[in-house]
């Protein structure tokens, strides 16, 4: 049975994926934004490519929308955000990272779960597609002409995830029985550390958490005073928000920004209170840069009780989704701040079905009676459960 899982490589996990965009290291995070702005994906790959060198292109990280938010955040980057978009895409690319990793098609399934509970987010998979001559030379000229090409070292790529292993494993739950209706709280996957800010906190002292919940693929809790989770800063949320949330990051505090992102779009009074608070704090560059007309700024730089929403209005008596709502301020599909909770006792293949249904990498935990938050459950958190429950069954298996 195991060995039939892991028979499978990574090829089979990524057929029909389309193939990366791409960027040059060479660019500035001006193209970055520009080119994420003009694709539908999430992230888009930078590549290092020295063809003059004949020396192989290597993909050295991924940019998205909240890398370029959490730069444009910066104390020395919110006075010109017109002149941080010139700096070159590399500032926002980690040092030593092993976010993203370059595998072959015939890489086992195990080995691809291995590198990925190491701390990689992407595998980079060459697509087997078979050209004739006259269409490699079309995909070369193409490649060649643009930008955003998908060739390098005459193949296109795609990523491999975390999601996509995850619904792999789901397509065969079966086979894991009874491990998958096991509670999370029994298999202790629910991780006690999680990154969290208090409702009434600056939301620009979080920027630092943002960037850590984007390396890890969760998300910024807010929580009350008496630590219930009343929503969150998701990277997914604010990357369907745009680059001219940073204004709002800068200025307002957690509950205000939660406001500002969970209303089907930003809210006028609170579209005010930014303009308001980046005229008193002298950052007109950035009013400028996000196009917001400073003779619509209110001479109110606050919120009232009434207008703020208050902790409690975003609790949910049941698990599942807070707040649901239809309306959303983005063409794709829009996430809000509303957290994706789930219970101790819930079971793994629930929390499974929860996470890959919201097309998010983890679930909050939260305690059913009052709402508290106990922890979160992450992809990697499973992945581990199912490397270990594999490697068990092989080990029954030879014996």
């Amino acid at each position: 049975m195991a060995a039939r899982l892991l028979a499978h490589e990574v090829a089979d996990l990524c057929l029909g994926k389309p193939p990366l965009r791409s960027l040059s290291v060479s660019a500035t995070i001006g193209e970055a934004l520009a080119s994420l702005k003009s694709c539908e994906e999430n992230c888009i790959s930078v590549w290092d490519c020295d063809h003059f060198k004949n020396v192989d292109c290597i993909c050295v990280g991924k940019i998205c929308m909240v890398d370029i938010i959490c730069f444009l955040c910066q104390k020395e980057n919110v006075i010109s955000p017109s002149l941080a978009l010139k700096s070159p895409v590399t500032a926002l690319l980690p040092k030593d990272s092993v976010l993203v990793r370059h595998v072959q098609p015939s890489t086992s399934l195990l080995e691809a779960i291995d590198l990925i509970l190491q701390g990689a987010q992407n595998l980079v998979v060459p697509i087997e597609t078979r050209f004739s001559g006259s269409s490699r030379r079309k995909l070369l000229q193409k490649s060649s002409s643009t930008k955003n090409c998908t060739l390098h070292n005459g193949r296109e790529f795609c990523w491999l995830t975390q999601e996509d292993v995850i619904r792999y494993f789901l397509s065969s739950i079966g086979f894991f029985s009874p491990l998958s209706t096991a509670s999370i709280d029994a298999l202790g996957i629910i991780s006690t550390e999680f990154l969290s800010i208090g409702y009434h906190s600056s939301a620009s002292s979080a920027t630092e958490a943002i960037s850590r919940s984007l390396v890890d693929q969760t998300s910024v809790a807010i929580v009350d005073e008496d630590g219930v989770l009343v929503g969150e800063i998701s990277p997914f949320t604010l990357a369907c928000c745009g680059e001219t949330v940073a204004a709002a990051i800068t200025t307002l505090t957690a509950g205000e920004l939660l406001a500002y992102i969970d209303c089907g779009g930003p809210p006028e009074e609170i579209v005010r209170v930014v303009k308001a608070r980046l005229k008193e704090r002298n950052l007109e560059g950035m009013l400028e840069e996000f196009e917001i007309n400073p003779s619509d700024i209110s001479s109110n730089s606050s919120l009232s009780d009434e207008e703020l929403p208050s902790p409690t209005s975003s609790r949910s008596s049941s698990g599942g989704r807070y707040n649901k709502s239809n309306s959303s301020y983005s063409a794709r599909m829009v996430r809000r701040a509303e957290a994706i909770v789930c219970y101790p006792g819930s079971s793994l293949v629930a929390v499974m079905v929860q996470a890959i249904a919201h097309r998010v990498n983890y679930v909050w935990v939260i305690e059913e009676e009052d709402c508290s938050v106990v922890g979160i459950v992450t992809f990697a958190n499973m992945l581990e459960v199912f490397r270990e429950q594999l490697e068990s069954m092989m080990l029954g298996h030879f014996d």
